[in-house]
């Protein structure tokens, strides 16, 4: 185990957590684990470990010996039953392959714990649905693992978008074996499929789109013309059989052009500046940033982790999740897949 609209206001409560909770998010430590310790879920384990404000209880995987390799590296417990760590634990990171997401998380969620799942949120919308309704319901945070919500450039764009009219997002990587569970649009495109709809901020009208399997039986590149109800239009490609790694947005708006390089932390904005350089030429001003190194997967955590200690909703919340899933399924629809 390596690890489109929104329901009905379902939603974390920002409010009233039970006596309970309140007890377990006041303790001197917040006790953790991480369920999956494969490649990404191994980088959980590191990251809780090196957390003062909480205590890793333990690893989960149904490989024993992987389990007990990542527990000894961390410092902590091995276990081979997520269920075991029941009243064990306060909050756990889901990081097993994604047809286990909602079973794992259900059982953490039932039992009272907070959640944070690795994208994406579960195979279905129904199952996606059952999470957030559980979590809801017990006044839990459950925040899905959209990483590039962290990146430093995307965080930079606060005083500069507006209104976003095209976006074209490419997103390609070297083929590897791990992600393959799924197919590249639930694997790499999502990732560009949440942020464009964090930033257009409007329901999906319309969606074309092509691809085809090519290493595996899944396919392996796409691209999808997405249409949202208020105009905007977003191009994005995502291909994981690629010679080299590229993750880069554009976005267009009025009087502005800004590029996303996400993988290296640059941010280029050029804007219609004053004056003209020749007749009927506007002067275009053009700025560029560097944002440094940044840990996105640890900001990720401690953003979980501040959700849960100040009752508040996460940054990536399961309605954001479930909205990314929903508008990749009818990607797949448009592919010629079917999930139903």
């Amino acid at each position: 185990m390596s690890a489109q609209s929104p329901t009905n206001g379902m939603s974390v409560s920002t409010k009233s957590f039970s006596a309970h909770e309140q007890r377990k998010t006041t303790s001197a430590l917040l006790r953790v684990a991480v369920i999956g310790v494969g490649y990404l879920g191994n980088f959980h384990a590191q990251k809780y470990s090196a957390i003062a404000d909480v205590e890793l209880i333990g690893v989960v995987d149904n490989n024993p010996q992987r389990a007990r390799e990542i527990a000894k590296e961390r410092g902590t417990t091995a276990y081979f039953d997520h269920r075991e760590l029941i009243g064990k634990v306060d909050a756990v990171s889901v990081a097993v392959p994604t047809q286990f997401h909602h079973a794992v998380a259900r059982d953490f969620l039932a039992a009272g714990v907070h959640v944070l799942i690795e994208k994406p949120i579960t195979v279905t919308i129904e199952e996606a649905d059952e999470l957030i309704a559980l979590a809801h319901a017990r006044n839990l945070v459950f925040q899905v693992g959209h990483l590039e919500r962290f990146n430093p450039v995307l965080m930079a764009l606060d005083n500069i978008l507006q209104e976003p009219r095209f976006i074209e997002s490419v997103r390609i990587a070297p083929f590897k074996p791990r992600g393959t569970d799924v197919n590249v649009v639930l694997d790499l495109m999502i990732h560009d499929i949440e942020i464009i709809q964090h930033i257009v901020k409007s329901a999906v009208e319309r969606v074309d789109a092509i691809g085809a399997p090519v290493f595996t039986g899944e396919e392996d590149i796409a691209n999808a013309r997405i249409l949202f109800e208020n105009g905007c239009v977003a191009n994005v490609t995502a291909s994981r059989i690629s010679l080299k790694s590229e993750r880069k947005m554009r976005i267009f708006q009025h009087n502005a052009y800004i590029t996303l390089d996400f993988q290296n932390r640059k941010l280029l904005v050029a804007q219609k500046g004053n004056g003209e350089i020749f007749p009927g030429i506007p002067n275009v001003k053009i700025e560029e940033r560097e944002l440094g190194e940044a840990d996105a997967l640890r900001s990720e955590i401690e953003s979980f982790i501040s959700a849960i200690l100040t009752h508040s909703q996460p940054l990536v919340s399961g309605q954001d999740g479930r909205m990314a899933l929903s508008t990749a399924l009818t990607i797949n629809t448009s592919l010629g897949r079917r999930f139903s």
